[in-house]
């Protein structure tokens, strides 16, 4: 059984999608804001992470990044782990903060990289948290306000994005503020929520139009881009699929399966290691355990510690390829 692919290498341009669990609010005052943008511009300065746009809103975050040397799993991991562990401890309570995993699409640059700068950026303006772009500029929890240098979030690549308009930081200011102005007045909410066919190619008129014409292209709901470049990223993800795992790619690979099933699920992964076969506990390890041995090629044994599931004597888990009966 082939290990589901992994889109992303480090220089992936993402779109990032964070929401509250059921809808809830992610920050509650500006020193929650404060912190949650802490983190992100720290772990963006040591991971190598580039980001070119964000908006922090109240029950949820757009981030636009260019994926590190650690890859935008383990920085969003570390992202919002952290944060939810701050937040739980500052408000006394317990739980999941985020609803489920966070939601990413692999953008293709050229094609929409300005139009995704506009569209987090306006997410306060369009939601009336401010009334105008004047407002917006002041808006501390954007990074339009980096941009225009209103605020100072040095882990912003302010430049790398301004050079989209220009080479001189004046005239591509200038430039920056007329396509928001022009942006304004479209809506692509449908557009930028994740990759596909109708999404890439301009909605459905646009598709049959090329059915019409013959015309076959390739899409995947994880990719924003041409049909070439959706080929280009599945192509290099089926090439880094017949390479090996390291250990530590393994190790962070299981890590996330654990956390997500479990929050899925609503318990903890100490409950999960338990040792306990109560509701749906035997499920979930079934599940996981298909993955760690046939997927990632752990061991057994290993496979077995990992879930809170003991050896017996020399079987190491015999039951993963039979029936899972100890599950």
């Amino acid at each position: 059984m082939p290990r589901g692919a992994r889109l992303d290498t480090p220089g992936t341009l993402h779109h990032v999608m964070v929401r509250g669990i059921e809808q809830g609010s992610i920050v509650r005052d500006d020193s929650d804001r404060v912190e949650f943008l802490r983190r992100m511009g720290l772990l963006a300065k040591t991971s190598g992470t580039s980001i070119y746009a964000f908006a922090l809103m109240t029950n949820h975050a757009h981030i636009l990044l260019k994926s590190g040397s650690i890859g935008l799993s383990l920085y969003m991991r570390r992202l919002l782990s952290g944060y939810a562990q701050y937040f739980n401890r500052r408000h006394k309570r317990v739980g999941h903060l985020f609803q489920n995993r966070y939601k990413s699409v692999i953008c293709e640059e050229e094609a929409y990289f300005d139009k995704l700068v506009a569209y987090i950026h306006l997410n306060p303006l369009r939601a009336g948290l401010v009334a105008s772009l004047r407002e917006l500029a002041l808006y501390p929890w954007s990074g339009h306000a980096a941009i225009m240098k209103k605020v100072c979030c040095d882990w912003v690549e302010r430049e790398y994005v301004l050079h989209c308009f220009g080479s001189r930081e004046g005239a591509a200011r200038e430039a920056y503020l007329a396509f928001l102005e022009e942006e304004m007045g479209i809506d692509r909410e449908k557009e930028f929520s994740g990759g596909g066919l109708l999404r890439s190619h301009g909605g459905w008129e646009q598709v049959q139009s090329m059915r019409k014409k013959g015309t076959k292209v390739l899409s995947d709901e994880r990719i924003l881009g041409s049909d070439a470049f959706v080929r280009d990223v599945l192509k290099e993800a089926e090439e880094r699929m017949a390479l090996p795992l390291s250990a530590d790619e393994r190790s962070m690979l299981i890590n996330e399966d654990i956390e997500q099933e479990c929050r899925k699920a609503g318990i903890t992964e100490a409950f999960l290691r338990s040792g306990s076969r109560s509701g749906m506990l035997a499920s979930i390890r079934k599940g996981l355990a298909l993955k760690f041995v046939y997927d990632y090629g752990l061991s057994m044994a290993e496979t077995g510690r990992r879930l809170g599931v003991p050896t017996n004597k020399g079987k190491d888990l015999f039951i993963v390829s039979v029936h899972f009966s100890e599950f």
